[in-house]
């Protein structure tokens, strides 16, 4: 499993034109599923993610946690996160998660995330138009 994080001041998504989820301040998180994938990935990285301290503190020190601030998640699926350039122009998702299996992991990530802060999520395989302005920036990557 991979994740991508921003830290957000505001993020939205929309599906053919129609805002389907959007966050004030918070992280946007771009999630891809691995073919290896499970649901101790999504316990394991629900938790990390809950738990990361990248908002600034009184004294300007990166040490606040989403509930801290009282943030918010952004969600979004993105298998192309697996794309495999090693050889060609074209890549390959081999390392991608079956769609099926996938959406599951990827609702019960946001179910899991879901018991402790507020989260608003993308469309599952939709094509989707992704707003942010990232803080900082600050971005993070997890596997």
């Amino acid at each position: 499993m991979k994740l991508v994080i921003q830290r957000t001041e505001r993020a939205s998504v929309s599906v053919d034109g129609k805002e389907v989820g959007a966050i004030g301040k918070g992280f946007l998180v771009l999630l891809g599923v691995g073919a290896e994938d499970t649901e101790a990935d999504c316990e394991r990285l629900a938790k990390k993610l809950i738990g990361l301290r990248i908002f600034e503190d009184e004294n300007g020190k990166t040490n606040l946690s989403l509930k801290d601030v009282n943030g918010s998640l952004l969600i979004i699926s993105q298998f192309t996160l697996y794309a495999d350039c090693r050889k060609g122009n074209r890549p390959n998702f081999l390392m991608a998660k079956e769609p099926k299996e996938a959406e599951r992991l990827y609702e019960y990530f946001c179910e899991l995330c879901s018991r402790e802060i507020h989260v608003e999520k993308g469309v599952f395989g939709a094509e989707m138009r992704v707003e942010l302005v990232n803080s900082g920036p600050f971005t993070i990557i997890l596997e």
